[in-house]
């Protein structure tokens, strides 16, 4: 309980209680962890709040016995109720409770004693309504600025050539070539890059709900004018081979999603991904970048890629990531959690016996940029042409003697 410990500490005063069950209990109804360890043993002074429509759960099938779950759920010592539909139904049967001495009133004075004191303790009511002085902050210069900073950071550069080491780099790629091809379903489209929870709940799709760069605006902008950037969603093969692209960026991944509608049995990326991966990069050179929450199937493709780029969910400024691929900056970013070769392998963590990732845990090739690229060369050359001098010099005084 480390973490719990040190939130109540330093002065964190709700705390949300899981869908989960700890030993058979769910935890909505645990009052051993809730009352007695939580708000006795911790002294968390602040008030505790349930999960949507998680009392419900208590019981197997959800709200088959609702009245018994807000008893439960209030005598385990929860405070607060999320409600978000029956909030009638809820008040009615707490009410019968209380004046039944089912539920003794002390625990309604505690709950309601709490969730004041955190009112007060936070100013609301002599401060309702919230503060609008920064307002004209939220999205300016200075936040994308730090956000763009943040996508170049977290980035992963998974691969970085065609052998998979450094011998044969892709990136950081040229900026000044004759023709590009970006595609993919995710390489202009806002909502995509942003994931779930923002906007609305389960994401959207699309450029029209925020504002922001898309990646194949960040491209558009990071190249050179002489360059043509030529984009297809989902081009075939045909296409692909008849217009002697230079290189290729395909980005793809998966649809936005938030809580329980992402789970998934297989991890696969959305359709036509693998189609697009497979037509692009068997006919020019190619860097996949992945937008994705979390890792994905990608060991069947990767042999045909030639440079792979975990991206994350990087939000509105695409820039960050063309910033690495350019080579404006270097990549840095490092794998959060360990890269599976197929969901048979999961779970599966630093340290099992069964452990043999795709991309091992903090893995992430790093890259120059091409600033320091040329300084480096640059200072070799200074120094390489003394050492030839030298060589001369000596070969000289060799006949002479």
């Amino acid at each position: 309980m480390p973490a719990y410990s040190d939130s109540i500490t330093k002065g964190v005063s709700t705390m949300m209680i899981s869908y989960s069950s700890w030993n058979g209990k769910k935890m909505h109804a645990n009052r051993h962890l809730i009352t007695d360890y939580l708000k006795g043993t911790l002294q968390f002074k602040g008030f505790v709040i349930s999960d949507w429509e998680g009392i419900d759960r208590i019981t197997s099938p959800p709200h088959s016995n609702y009245t018994y779950s807000v008893q439960d759920s209030v005598l385990a010592g929860i405070d607060m109720v999320m409600v978000p539909i029956n909030y009638k139904e809820f008040i009615n049967d707490l009410i019968n409770l209380v004046k039944n001495n089912v539920v003794p009133m002390d625990h309604i004075d505690d709950a309601a004693g709490r969730i004041l004191l955190v009112k007060f303790t936070m100013g609301l009511f002599e401060n309702p309504l919230a503060d609008f002085s920064l307002v004209n902050e939220l999205g300016s210069q200075d936040h994308r600025d730090l956000a763009r900073e943040a996508v170049r950071k977290s980035v992963v550069l998974l691969k970085n050539g065609k052998s998979g080491n450094i011998t044969d780099p892709v990136i950081p790629l040229p900026k000044k070539v004759s023709k590009i091809l970006v595609a993919g379903s995710h390489a202009d489209n806002l909502g995509y890059q942003c994931g779930g929870w923002t906007i609305a709940w389960q994401g959207f799709s699309g450029n029209k709900y925020t504002s922001g760069t898309t990646i194949l605006g960040a491209i558009k902008s990071a190249v050179d004018s002489s360059t043509e950037v030529i984009y297809s969603e989902n081009p075939d093969g045909n296409f692909v081979k008849s217009n002697k692209f230079s290189y290729a960026i395909v980005v793809v991944g998966e649809h936005p999603y938030a809580e329980t509608a992402g789970d998934s049995p297989n991890l696969m990326m959305a359709e036509p991904g693998p189609s697009v991966i497979s037509n692009v990069c068997e006919s020019v050179k190619c860097i996949v970048v992945l937008i994705t929450g979390r890792p994905i199937v990608i060991e069947p493709y990767i042999s045909s890629i030639d440079a792979l780029v975990a991206a994350w969910l990087p939000g509105s400024e695409g820039q960050g990531i063309t910033d690495v691929l350019f080579g404006d900056h270097g990549f840095s970013g490092k794998l959060p959690r360990t890269w599976f070769r197929t969901v048979d392998q999961l779970p599966m963590n630093v340290g099992d016996s069964h452990y043999d990732p795709l991309f091992p845990f903090g893995f992430g090739l790093e890259t120059e940029s091409v600033k320091e690229l040329v300084t480096r060369s640059t200072s070799a050359g200074v120094v390489a042409r003394p050492c030839i001098l030298i060589v001369l010099v000596a070969l000289i005084l060799s006949f002479i003697v």
